[in-house]
């Protein structure tokens, strides 16, 4: 009886070593890039590690109770049975002298600063997953191509997670773009894809780069973790602050809450914008995903001005109903220093304008 069973354990492991191999799932460091990484005082154990570790699964949770709830349990909404609304707007016709964002739903930002062009975790391929039936992007949520995108000077990612480092995306964005900006170890993937190496910018945590002298990146800490095969942490997530003449913007990545937001609204409050996870959470991953309360909590802890919540309206990753982070955080942000900020995807966000208004779109979406 043990002889099948092995035979065809055997089989499945060759299987899966085989289709690893596959373009979509990058390259783990090695080399010299391997060697500037475990340079780093966070890789420790074979491993980049958060400041402070702790279980990315709650007390009081498992893995098997987890995978139990998600397939044999029923959570009502996850996704939206009508279209989600949407706006095209044209991102090549934007002024060269104008500030603006555009999201386009989950973490996926086009931002123009300072004339540069940015576009931040792009997924564009309508899935967040490498497998063929794995998960898809909502109805109308995804009418924006790589063909839409203009030439790009700097291609922010905060971490190489299918949701915000898509491999046909990235391949097709190849002659797009100038330079990418990431974590250590992050450019393995990009240089396998055929990017060169004199394009990728790969950082450790508290960094600086100097673009000019109106434009300047921070990079920041996390708390949360990476991997695209069965290695974790092999390469380093990121936050980001850019400052400009007269913009600070903060990019949290994805990241349980922690001190941090303290730490960089001390440092560099108070901030413009700031444009934090929220969606896709669950109280079992707590540790490295924000919950809605403890989003409105980082937008105060990092002097926020202006806050715009991403991460949800695109793919469904959670238990939670598709709407529930946008119904919370625009509950709890009533009275709060900051202004809660809610485009449409596609809708244009002037950067400079205080005044701009913003309708609370999913209401009427079933």
């Amino acid at each position: 009886m043990m002889v099948p069973f092995l035979i065809v354990i055997l089989l499945l492991a060759t299987i899966t070593f085989f289709y690893l191999q596959q373009p979509q799932f990058g390259e783990n460091p090695s080399g010299k890039r391997l060697a500037e990484i475990e340079k780093s005082v966070h890789f420790k154990n074979d491993r980049f590690q958060n400041i402070v570790e702790r279980p990315t699964l709650s007390e009081g949770y498992t893995m098997l109770g987890e995978m139990y709830n998600v397939v044999f349990k029923d959570y009502p909404r996850r996704e939206p049975s009508d279209s989600l609304p949407s706006v095209k707007t044209n991102l090549k016709n934007i002024p060269a002298d104008s500030d603006a964002l555009v999201w386009f739903g989950h973490s996926s930002v086009f931002m123009q600063l300072e004339g540069k062009k940015i576009l931040i975790d792009p997924v564009f391929s309508g899935k967040a997953s490498p497998l063929p039936w794995g998960v898809r992007a909502y109805k109308g949520s995804d009418i924006y191509s790589v063909a839409d995108m203009p030439e790009i000077d700097y291609l922010f990612i905060s971490h190489d997670h299918y949701d915000h480092l898509d491999y046909e995306t990235i391949v097709g964005l190849k002659d797009k773009v100038k330079h990418v900006v990431c974590g250590l170890g992050v450019g393995a993937h990009f240089e396998r894809w055929g990017y060169k190496p004199e394009q990728i910018i790969e950082k450790d945590w508290n960094e600086k780069i100097e673009l000019d002298d109106n434009f300047t990146i921070f990079t920041e800490t996390s708390h949360h973790e990476s991997g695209r095969g069965l290695l974790r942490g092999k390469t380093l997530w990121m936050s980001y602050l850019i400052q400009t003449s007269d913009l600070k913007i903060y990019i949290s990545g994805d990241g349980g809450y922690d001190d941090r937001f303290k730490k960089i609204g001390e440092k560099f409050g108070p901030i413009d914008w700031a444009i934090l996870e929220c969606g896709q959470y669950d109280k079992a991953w707590q540790s490295v995903h924000n919950l809605p309360e403890e989003v409105a909590q980082a937008a105060v802890d990092l002097e926020a001005k202006n806050m715009i919540p991403v991460h949800n309206s695109k793919f469904t990753l959670g238990k939670h109903a598709w709407d529930e982070p946008l119904k919370k955080i625009t509950q709890l942000s009533v009275n709060k220093q900051y202004r809660l900020v809610t485009p449409m995807i596609g809708e244009e966000v002037d950067l400079k304008n205080k005044h701009q208004q913003f309708k609370r779109w999913w209401e009427n979406v079933n």
